[in-house]
């Protein structure tokens, strides 16, 4: 299925989606493809914001997005990775029997299926700035992303029992 349709079906069901990304051999370069477009979109939405901060405290553009770039394409993935081991370790003591490739691939998918709140985030965060309206959207976006991956570790975990 083409990227766009796999985000869609997501919204309607995390587990069938993470579950098909799985199936069959596992492909580390697939996963880290799925991080790494998470972790670009991650950067992406952060320039109106930055945008914003630069303007308003007339600091230097090209310096923030620097900075973003090197913690968001460099570092976050490690964060990530890490992330997705203690996941798969917590799932392991509930006797959960998927991999950590799988952790990782529902760690990775709920990212990047969440991008498209991600990036309405990044829009209010530049346009409109600290507010309610901010702290909404976030709030959105991160129960969302919950949704995703517990959805998705549950999949996984309990259909390599079956």
């Amino acid at each position: 299925m083409p990227l766009t349709r796999d985000i869609a079906a997501t919204y309607r069901g995390p587990g069938t989606v993470v579950r098909r990304l799985v199936s069959g051999v596992p492909r580390e370069d697939r996963a880290l493809a799925i991080l790494m477009g998470a972790c670009v979109i991650l950067f992406i939405a952060r320039w109106p914001a930055l945008a914003r901060q630069a303007h308003l405290e007339g600091q230097e553009l090209n310096m923030l997005l620097g900075g973003t770039l090197m913690a968001t394409i460099f570092f976050a993935p490690l964060l990530f990775y890490g992330l997705a081991l203690i996941a798969h370790w917590i799932a392991r003591l509930l006797r959960g029997k998927g991999s950590a490739y799988d952790a990782r691939v529902s760690l990775f998918w709920s990212l990047l299926a969440s991008s498209p709140l991600v990036l309405l985030n990044g829009l209010v965060a530049g346009f409109i700035g600290p507010g309610i309206e901010l702290t909404i959207v976030g709030v959105l976006w991160f129960a969302v992303f919950m949704w995703f991956w517990l959805a998705s570790m549950l999949a996984v975990y309990r259909e390599a029992e079956a």
